[in-house]
């Protein structure tokens, strides 16, 4: 599979059924050739005006599934305090 087949796949959490968004860049382990990471956009500021938040960094343990149309991950949702 390459990137941009990646890029064209929505990332959905299956702790949530919350989209995340699409993958905009991969983290590769140069000596071993494998991916590290999924990278999805932060949210937009303000209205998705002002530009974006921090980036999300999905490690690719998190990856259970990469479907045909999505890519399903497990994030779990952190406990309130």
């Amino acid at each position: 599979m390459r990137l941009c087949e990646l890029k064209e796949k929505e990332v959905v959490n299956i702790c949530n059924c919350r989209c995340l968004g699409f993958v905009v860049d991969i983290d590769i382990d140069p000596c071993e050739g494998c991916i590290l990471a999924l990278i999805i956009p932060g949210c937009g500021k303000i209205w998705g005006i002002f530009g974006r938040g921090s980036e999300m960094v999905i490690p690719w343990e998190q990856v259970v599934k990469v479907g045909p149309d999505i890519i399903l991950v497990d994030i779990p949702e952190p406990k309130p305090k």
